[in-house]
């Protein structure tokens, strides 16, 4: 269980961490050529739509990893009333 717990920590963490990058984006579009000095699509805003995309993959795919290891604490009966 303990590995489990872990592993549901882990991916609610970087799931949150790629939520709040694609809110990121999505509010300041141009902090990929300010952080990085760098304009990848000449001011096209394609990168940064790449960059939404992406990042809303990889939030629902952690959403639903730590869901179902919510879940499958639950199941065993692991969680305290204080949650993971």
């Amino acid at each position: 269980m303990a590995g489990i717990r872990r592993r549901f920590r882990i991916e609610a963490a970087l799931g949150t961490a790629s939520f709040a990058l694609l809110v990121l984006t999505l509010v300041w579009h141009d902090w990929i050529e300010t952080v990085f000095g760098a304009d990848p699509d000449q001011g096209s805003g394609l990168a940064e739509w790449l960059v939404v995309a992406v990042l809303a993959v990889v939030t629902i795919t952690f959403a639903v990893l730590a869901r179902m290891d919510l879940r499958r604490l639950r199941a065993a009966g692991a969680l305290s009333s204080g949650g993971p």
